[in-house]
């Protein structure tokens, strides 16, 4: 049994499925099996159910998979520390954030942070979703993510910091921007500017409107909190969005009307074990958190 065998057995239960960790991996699927087949012989087991579209961890597999991706994950950190000592670099924290986090969500952290720890790297990844946020926490390619809270995920531990109140985002000169708040039943009228496709921020939108028997006639799509918001600002349509810390009640040619009917998202932090987390990261979060910019 070596590191590798429970590298790729791990990335396997996590993939659900052996040709994905072999393109990966840049190698054969043969080769991916063989580490499987090595750990069964070892430990007498089957690890793997095999079914028509990949394949699951069986209930020995997920008891070595718990125990292989902990023990990775503490080996992971130690050898970023000792890497850091070689490097004469005061430790990092590796983030994985969406397209607009850092702007909304850390600016006052990072630079407190910074002040403090000087010598520290931050490494910053962008990903288009909380959920790829979540798999690069679970992956071991990030030690904290900001994120959308959804549903539990195996494998990662998921912690509330602030609530985001719904709010529609508006044209100053459009007929709604007089308005103090928004039912949903006027949301039916509206020229829509759809979320990101798949983002925990869109299907909860969409879950609380069909639940309402309300269905959005879209007119553009986009791939960000901003750009749907300055869209509805050129006037392209209209922006149902989660009030974001630092944009207030809206500036230059967009209002923010609030829907209070729509209960808020709630956003934070998740790591695959907090208790795991170095000081430094423990710290960064924790500061970030404390520095959130007042709406």
């Amino acid at each position: 049994m070596t590191l590798d065998d429970l590298r790729v057995f791990v990335a396997v239960c996590e993939a659900g499925n052996l040709s994905a960790v072999a393109r990966d991996l840049s190698c054969s699927q043969s080769a991916v099996s063989q580490h499987v087949r090595r750990l069964e012989r070892e430990t007498g087991l089957v690890l793997l159910e095999r079914r028509p579209r990949g394949v699951v961890p069986t209930g020995a597999g997920q008891v070595l998979r718990r125990a292989a991706a902990d023990g990775l994950s503490g080996l992971d950190a130690a050898l970023r520390l000792l890497d850091d000592l070689r490097r004469g670099v005061g430790g990092t924290v590796r983030v994985a954030t969406g397209a607009t986090t850092v702007r909304h969500f850390m600016a006052g952290g990072v630079v407190a942070f910074r002040d403090r720890h000087p010598e520290v790297a931050l490494q910053f990844a962008t990903a288009g979703s909380s959920r790829r946020c979540l798999e690069a926490v679970r992956s071991h390619a990030a030690d904290l993510a900001w994120v959308t809270l959804g549903p539990p995920l195996d494998g990662v531990e998921q912690r509330a910091s602030c609530e985001l109140p719904w709010v529609l985002a508006v044209r100053t000169g459009d007929p709604l921007a007089s308005r103090e708040s928004i039912a949903l039943d006027d949301l039916a009228e509206i020229r829509h500017i759809e979320l990101p496709e798949h983002s925990t921020s869109r299907v909860h939108l969409e879950m609380r409107l069909e639940r309402h028997g309300v269905r959005l006639a879209s007119t553009a799509s986009v791939a960000d909190w901003d750009t749907a918001l300055l869209l509805a600002e050129l006037g392209l349509g209209h922006a149902i969005l989660p009030a974001l810390p630092g944009w207030g009640d809206g500036s230059g040619d967009v209002r923010l009307i609030p829907v209070p009917d729509l209960p808020p998202l709630t956003a934070g932090w998740a790591a695959r074990d907090w208790d795991a987390l170095s000081p430094l990261a423990v710290e960064f979060a924790e500061t970030v958190v404390d520095r959130l910019s007042p709406r």
